[in-house]
């Protein structure tokens, strides 16, 4: 075989490895494949050399071992990247023992004249080389390996998805081809004919493989490497346009220029140059050309990432709708990445959850959504059910859901939910599509966080607002139901009032007639008795009073019939009424008296409530023995009426409540337990309505100050 194409064939395996190597040292997969690429090679060259080439005995013999050593390595190569490809396969210890024992007993063997046989000089001179007599071992080694890796692959097509089962179909017929030449070419010709002369055209197999290979790197993304595949192939077409080109151009002018005979001096003339210079300057468009052609073909659906992202962050900023948001970003995503679906799942507060995506997508059921963050709960990276064993769980969930892709979206450590992608439309999703997602996810995590926030405001004040009317129904009910309440007890005040001063009123004439002694002398001891009923029935007459001007003010009829009144006369004729009781608790009530007080217009009898209520509340209120002083003066056009005593005085927290209806402090409740808290709420009312104002000063434990102020007009 010509050495040309014996360099081509090694070239052309060797750059393919080299390339595969290059692209991701670390990965098992490609590390295997550049070894059984250089192993190829080795054995392509070697095999070559020892047909007739090589006539030093030495180099001979050596070449001889090698090629049967790199030929089984080749073998041994090409099924551990089996157990690797398209994914890792699981494989038993005593698997993995048996091939290990064998390859290296077979390998060891392959060093020796029992396989490898010896190497004579025939009569002509020239090297004879034969296999030993154990030369079975390496085949029957060599059989067995080659149908594990059949069966490795056809193991790999029945679960694997539709890009890598095209991955593996393209390998499977690449190997079969490969080595149906090379088990025609280097066993089974040699073996019945004797002749070895057949042996170098077995290499040209790996043709059929390296193509298989490649074809499967552009269309299929095999190894990741379609990219560079794609634009080298570019780069080799575009040079190769430019050389045929350049030698068309070259031959034509010679012709021209050289009446028509070619000559070697056009290498070296200025219209060669010229014409170098010309083929650079077109280099670019025909490169762009090529570049278009490519694209077409292995490219349909590439996209440009910057496009991307400034589409994807605008939908993510264009509503704060929750379930709009999710379905508008799955459509955006599932088409840029051309998935057969698209769609999130995502946990939201109250341990609910929300799912939407592209048009008929399928549905991650919860228990399978746990299941999932169970499964990955320390990773949180993307998961490819291709990448998956065969045998795990969260792949069998993935498949059993159509889905290829997860994206987990983790916030603090916490898994909010996830972007679920189906089987990629075409060929399949490559690591470029990954880094775009991982690129997206943060704002993903942000944009669903934000429409999880404002979805829970919006819920808590929809709750609230139900909860608000709720309550307000509740209160407006109990509020009615008072109101009837407060209005039977008005009735019920009025009536009883009204039935309890008639008898009241004449009780208190009874007994003043008895003190006036229309009914006979009486004692000192009778007429103290008679004295504290007198008084008592006047106090429930005021009581009964106060409590119809309380209904009179509930019902509207509280009416003030103002006339002209002599203010002071009314002071001093109260505080003489009250005097008894005061002398009975041994207090002094001292009253100045104005002179030359003028007239004024008001309700006398309720003026007459007031300021009894105020002195009898001091009377009450204050310690034995102590003095009570009442004044009555006029000032800057007002009559000032106040009431000073130094009793319990009123509780500072308690003062704003004091003018209220049936409001008592704290204190006075347990001075005096049988009050009813309605006078001095009257007596604010009935001041209020002269257009005067309430005094009011107090000190807990030192004493009060109860008065109004009148403006005289």
């Amino acid at each position: 075989m010509n050495l040309c194409i014996v360099l081509m064939v090694c070239a052309l395996n060797l750059g393919l490895g080299v390339f595969v190597f290059m692209q991701n040292v670390k990965s098992k997969p490609n590390r295997l494949f550049a070894l059984m690429s250089i192993s190829l090679c080795v054995w392509i060259l070697l095999n070559y050399l020892t047909d007739d080439t090589i006539q030093d005995f030495t180099i001979g013999s050596i070449a001889n071992i090698l090629v049967f050593a790199s030929s089984f390595a080749s073998i041994i190569f090409t099924l551990l990247f089996t157990y690797f490809f398209p994914v890792k396969r699981l494989v038993g210890r005593a698997e993995i023992t048996s091939i290990g024992l064998i390859s290296v007993l077979v390998m060891c063997l392959t060093f020796t004249p029992m396989i490898s046989g010896t190497v004579t000089r025939d009569i002509y001179g020239e090297l004879a080389f034969s296999v030993g007599s154990y030369y079975w071992i390496l085949l029957a080694a060599m059989g067995a390996a080659l149908l594990l890796i059949i069966r490795n692959l056809l193991s790999a097509l029945k679960k694997a998805d539709k890009k890598v089962k095209m991955q593996t179909k393209l390998i499977l017929v690449g190997f079969s081809v490969t080595m149906l030449i090379g088990l025609i070419c280097n066993i089974v010709i040699p073996t019945i004919t004797n002749d070895w002369t057949t042996a170098q055209f077995g290499t040209l197999g790996t043709i059929v493989l390296v193509l298989m290979i490649v074809y499967a790197m552009t269309r299929y993304s095999l190894f990741d490497v379609r990219l560079a595949a794609v634009r080298t192939g570019a780069y080799v077409l575009s040079l190769l346009t430019l050389s045929v080109a350049y030698y068309c151009l070259a031959y034509l002018v010679s012709i021209v220029l050289f009446n028509g005979e070619y000559s070697s001096s056009v290498s070296i003339s200025p219209i060669n140059i010229i014409l170098a210079l010309l083929l650079a300057f077109v280099f670019q468009p025909i490169k762009q050309f090529f570049d278009k052609v490519t694209n077409g073909i292995f490219y349909k659906d590439r996209y440009s990432s910057d496009e991307f992202f400034a589409s994807i962050n605008k939908t993510l900023t264009s509503t704060t709708e929750l379930r709009g948001l999710l379905a508008r970003s799955a459509n955006e995503i599932g088409d840029t990445l051309k998935s057969e679906q698209a769609f999130f799942f995502v946990n939201t507060f109250n341990d609910h959850y929300i799912t939407a995506g592209t048009h008929r997508h399928k549905m991650l059921p919860r228990e399978d959504a746990i299941s999932l963050s169970t499964a990955y709960d320390t990773k949180h990276e993307i998961i490819l059910a291709s990448l998956l064993d065969a045998d795990d769980p969260v792949r069998r969930l993935m498949v059993s859901h159509q889905i290829e892709v997860v994206l987990p979206l983790v916030k603090s450590e916490v898994i909010i939910g996830y972007l679920c992608l189906g089987e990629h439309q075409t060929s399949g999703y490559t690591s470029r599509d990954i880094k775009v997602l991982e690129t997206i996810s943060d704002g993903l995590i942000i944009a669903i966080q934000n429409a999880l926030s404002i979805e829970e405001v919006r819920e808590l004040n929809s709750t609230l607002q139900q909860r608000v009317e709720e309550a307000t129904k509740e209160l407006r009910a109990s509020n009615a139901q008072l109101q009837r309440l407060d209005k039977v007890k008005d009735e019920f005040v009025s009536i009883a009032s009204h039935q309890l001063r008639t008898p009241l009123t004449s009780v208190k004439g009874y007994i003043s007639m008895v003190l006036e002694g229309d009914a006979g002398e009486i004692n000192d001891n009778q007429r103290k008795l008679l004295d504290e009923a007198f008084n008592s029935s006047e106090r429930m007459v005021h009581l009964i009073g106060d409590f119809l001007n309380v209904s009179r003010l509930q019902t509207g009829k509280f009416v003030i019939d103002k006339n002209p009144a002599d203010l002071s006369k009314i002071v001093q004729e109260e505080v003489d009424g009250l005097q008894p009781s005061a002398i009975s608790r041994n207090m002094k009530l001292v009253y100045k008296f104005p002179k030359n007080f003028p007239i004024i217009e008001l309700d006398e009898g309720k003026f007459r409530q007031v300021i009894m209520n105020f002195a009898d509340n001091a009377i009450y209120y204050s310690r034995e023995g102590s003095t009570i002083e009442i004044n009555l003066s006029v000032e800057n056009n007002e009559a000032i009426y106040t009431v000073k005593d130094t009793g319990i005085g009123v509780p500072e927290n308690e003062r704003e409540q004091l003018f209220t209806k049936f409001y008592r402090a704290s204190n006075a409740k347990r001075q005096r337990p049988d009050g009813t808290g309605v006078g001095l709420f009257l007596a604010k009312k009935i001041v209020d309505s002269h257009g005067g104002r309430i005094i009011f000063e107090s000190v807990e434990g030192k004493g009060s100050t109860f008065g109004f102020r009148l403006p005289i007009k």
